[in-house]
């Protein structure tokens, strides 16, 4: 590696940091709310379900959201989607802190989530700074981001509610996304392909070269309003229509909505050891540590993966990234049962033995995130940002719904086993909607085969490969053309009409 590439590399990876804390901010401002809940009811006179709404409007209109900026950023750029949508966020935090009123706070709350770009944008930077060797790794580092955000929310938070008043809840949110901003503002470049181009081609001909144009300006008019209502149509069809997205994003979406459910059974459960409001926040921490378990178990599988496609790219099926899912998913069922049979309290169990249930459920949540992610990319290529839309609609829209019934739930199942039975319940569920991932794994080339989208991407795949592979050994024999050099570097000069970067 030269010394050239080696700068490339720390730049990206620079970046993917600064980016990692969008992540981190976004996902933090989803979680931390669930603090205020109770200050907020005894503030307002209003119950605590009622005080609820504000955590689940802002989930749901985020699942929305997120969707809603995707197609501006392929057309205007990531950088100015990312800061405009990470300005209103902020924004929408004062008149939460200020509120003088419970309305207001819900008002605050939904143009808040509906303003999150979230990781729609966030991946696209990602995929367009790495390429396909290192992006999975770079993946793996944002879903982590996104994972723990919503974990440190509620660690920080139990100190926050014991020691600062409710309004402090949306000032902190405030601070921790300005600092976000300034963040992103400061390290994270424009990254959109096309967007660079179109800017060298017009530095190009300021400087004299009259006859080079960038791909917009190539494409005319860009993106019309009917073009974007198909782009924000395309991720709901394909989460209906497409077996593989609605399947997986129903697994992917009942994970988040555990840790939302948590954020209240934590409650119920440690308050049987005397846990206070910070002691409970600090349990919380095995869940952080089973993300990172999570994470690091991945780096062995990826790289496996990233030297099977140096030596082959025709080798590996999209089904491949399922396969370190097939021994962790059963983790999430694991632990939900260990987790709920555990929750018995003194003096029948200590309190360590659900933290370490919850260890494992959160080891099982990064690879299913990560891992129907990684497969839904590999699977839709050109379609996977509409694919992975659908995984997030389905895990921010389950979450905000989770906010509403946890509490009841573990209220209103049985007298006995009132804590026992509703993480039973869960860990049924959580069985059944694992088994599509054995499906997928072992029969997704045929369900591929029915998919428009997929079955494209195939056909395309295996003639890039093949044209790769070509050019690799054209490369090796010392056969590199001029031609090849120029279309290397990504620019094509006109003569008499009109041609482009690209």
């Amino acid at each position: 590696m030269t010394s050239l590439d080696s700068a490339s590399r720390d730049g990206k990876s620079g970046q993917s940091s600064a980016s990692s804390f969008v992540q981190i901010s976004m996902n933090f401002n989803t979680s931390i709310y669930s603090n205020a809940i109770t200050p907020l009811a005894l503030h307002f006179s209003i119950s605590e379900q009622a005080a609820r709404v504000g955590q689940m409007i802002f989930l749901v209109a985020y699942a929305f959201g997120s969707e809603l900026w995707a197609p501006w950023s392929e057309e205007l750029g990531r950088y100015p989607v990312m800061q405009l949508s990470l300005s209103l966020v902020n924004l929408w935090q004062i008149p939460c802190a200020l509120a003088r009123n419970y309305h207001t706070i819900v008002i605050g709350r939904f143009f808040g989530g509906l303003s999150s770009a979230g990781g729609s944008v966030t991946l696209g930077m990602i995929a367009d700074m790495w390429e396909p060797d290192d992006q999975q790794f770079a993946v793996a580092f944002i879903v982590l981001s996104s994972v723990a955000g919503s974990v440190i929310a509620p660690i920080v938070g139990g100190f926050m509610e014991f020691y600062l008043d409710w309004r402090w809840n949306f000032w902190g949110q405030l601070i921790f996304g300005a600092a976000t901003q300034l963040a992103h503002l400061l390290f994270v470049p424009e990254t959109r392909t096309t967007i660079l181009l179109d800017r060298e081609a017009k530095r190009r001909r300021r400087a004299g070269e009259t006859n080079i144009y960038g791909p917009s300006e190539i494409d005319g008019a860009g993106i019309t309003m009917r073009d974007v209502a198909i782009i924000w149509a395309r991720p709901f069809s394909m989460f209906v229509r497409e077996p593989i997205v609605f399947c997986l994003s129903l697994l992917s979406g009942f994970s988040d909505a555990l840790i939302f459910t948590f954020l209240d059974s934590y409650d119920f459960v440690y308050a049987q050891w005397g846990f206070s409001l910070i002691q409970i926040g600090l349990a919380f921490i095995p869940i952080l540590i089973g993300y990172f378990i999570g994470y690091i178990s991945f780096l062995p599988v990826m790289i496996k993966h990233r030297k099977i496609h140096r030596r082959n790219p025709n080798t590996l099926e999209p089904e491949s990234r399922l396969w370190w899912l097939l021994f962790t998913a059963p983790l999430e069922t694991i632990g939900l049962f260990g987790f709920a049979w555990t929750s018995l309290g003194p003096p029948q169990v200590h309190w360590i033995a659900p933290m370490i249930f919850s260890l494992l459920i959160a080891v099982a949540n990064y690879c299913i995130y990560m891992a129907t992610i990684d497969y839904m990319v590999a699977s839709y290529g050109p379609y996977s940002a509409s694919a992975t839309g659908g995984n997030a609609l389905a895990r921010d829209f389950l979450a905000g719904i989770a906010a509403m019934y946890s509490t009841p739930l573990y209220e209103s199942i049985g007298n006995k086993y009132q804590l026992e039975w509703p993480s039973t319940i869960l860990a049924i569920v959580s069985f059944i909607v694992t088994v599509p991932i054995y499906v997928f794994y072992w029969k997704g080339p045929i369900i591929r085969e029915k998919s428009k989208f997929a079955k494209t991407l195939a056909t395309d795949r295996k003639a890039r490969n093949i044209r790769q592979m070509g050019e690799k050994n054209r490369s090796n024999m010392g056969q590199t053309s001029e031609s090849q050099l120029s279309q290397s570097s990504g620019l094509i000069y006109g003569v008499n009409s009109k041609h482009g970067i690209h």
